[in-house]
């Protein structure tokens, strides 16, 4: 049985699959359904590497505070032809207290075998265009590293800018405007 609680957003090579609360928390425990929920391969090198175990309470909190954005953050499925999908990574999005009430921030990563052939910047991209079609958000932001050039390709790829240092010690931040402020 998979739980969709809002559509998948499909690319060509991706199925961008939301993530929610049940998904987290059968993750979190580590019940062994995941799969069967989001109707992927979950690969032994899963979650990637930039995945932190504290995003699980943070997403879950911070959905019971703002269930309009459940399906925000989105597993990144690949989709091999005649294959089964297979998890690779994930991708997305949320007002922060960081942010102002215009924006929001995204953020993306991807398991290193499929690291280099594009999906992260394909991923951000759907999850962007997705994100159009909310009419309270002025701009989308992303922090990085200096360190990190492949995260800033992606930034770029997806007509982000240069914005300054970001909030933590040592990032940078890049945004794209999607509509003039009001």
């Amino acid at each position: 049985m998979s739980l969709l609680l809002r559509d998948d957003i499909v690319t060509p090579r991706l199925s961008l699959i939301a993530i929610t609360p049940e998904t987290l928390l059968s993750e979190k425990n580590g019940d062994g359904h995941l799969g069967e929920l989001i109707q992927c391969v979950i690969p032994t090198n899963w979650p990637h590497k930039d995945w932190e175990p504290h995003v699980f309470d943070y997403l879950l909190a911070h959905f019971a505070e703002h269930p309009e954005q459940i399906g925000w953050p989105r597993y990144v499925g690949f989709i091999p032809l005649g294959g089964q999908r297979t998890l690779i990574g994930t991708v997305g999005a949320g007002f922060s207290k960081a942010t102002r009430p215009s924006e929001c921030e995204i953020g993306y990563g991807i398991v290193p075998p499929y690291e280099g052939r594009g999906f992260a910047t394909e991923s951000t991209l759907a999850l962007i265009d997705f994100l159009r079609g909310d009419e309270r958000i002025e701009s989308v932001i992303a922090h990085t590293f200096p360190s990190i050039p492949a995260s800033i390709r992606v930034m770029e790829k997806c007509g982000m800018v240069f914005d300054g240092d970001g909030e933590e010690a040592g990032t940078i931040r890049y945004r794209l405007r999607l509509r003039r402020p009001l």
